[in-house]
């Protein structure tokens, strides 16, 4: 595979991946809204602390979103090491959003129930940053092997198909290991 061809496979790899942390996080904030301003409407509770509870609440929907859909080809073998990163990180997600939310209410006294919706996803779209980096680089970590095993498999099938390439050669792994 050439240098283009690799870089074009890695680009759309990332894009869907994009793609599909995109849809969880779109019906997790979805998820965070509703609870959020039913809270609010529901209860006196302080508009902070109807976040938080907002907050946590969409962290765990999008925990399962993320680990069965987006993420679901990564590696599952450390799911408590899994959990308590991704618990982690989306505890630092939930003070970026709701450190956004608490300074426009308490430092700019903006409560309207206009402006904390405001306020609350300009935090979410800040934390949601974070938390794509954070997640694909530490918490659902690809399978370096099954990339490599892949990658492997592609250069050996495109050989295949070069004329005078290797069609009386084997294409197994074994045989790849004895050509040199």
């Amino acid at each position: 595979m050439t240098e283009r061809g690799a870089l074009r496979v890695r680009f759309d790899r990332l894009a869907r991946e994009v793609a599909k942390f995109g849809a969880v996080g779109a019906v997790g904030t979805l998820v965070n809204f509703a609870v959020f301003n039913l809270v609010r409407h529901l209860t006196d509770l302080q508009v902070v602390r109807a976040s938080v509870i907002a907050t946590v609440v969409a962290i765990a929907f999008n925990y399962v979103g993320f680990r069965y859909f987006t993420y679901r080809d990564r590696d599952k073998s450390g799911r408590t090491k899994e959990l308590t990163l991704f618990l982690l990180f989306s505890a630092v997600g939930l003070v970026i959003e709701n450190g956004v939310l608490y300074v426009a209410t308490y430092g700019f006294d903006w409560d309207s129930r206009l402006q904390s919706n405001v306020f609350k996803f300009v935090g979410m779209g800040i934390a949601t940053l974070f938390r794509f980096w954070s997640y694909r680089t530490w918490v659902f970590r690809t399978l370096p092997a099954r990339e490599a095993v892949a990658h492997a498999e592609s250069f050996l099938e495109e050989r295949e198909r070069e004329p005078g390439g290797d069609e009386g050669r084997t294409s197994t792994a074994s045989g790849a290991r004895g050509r040199g």
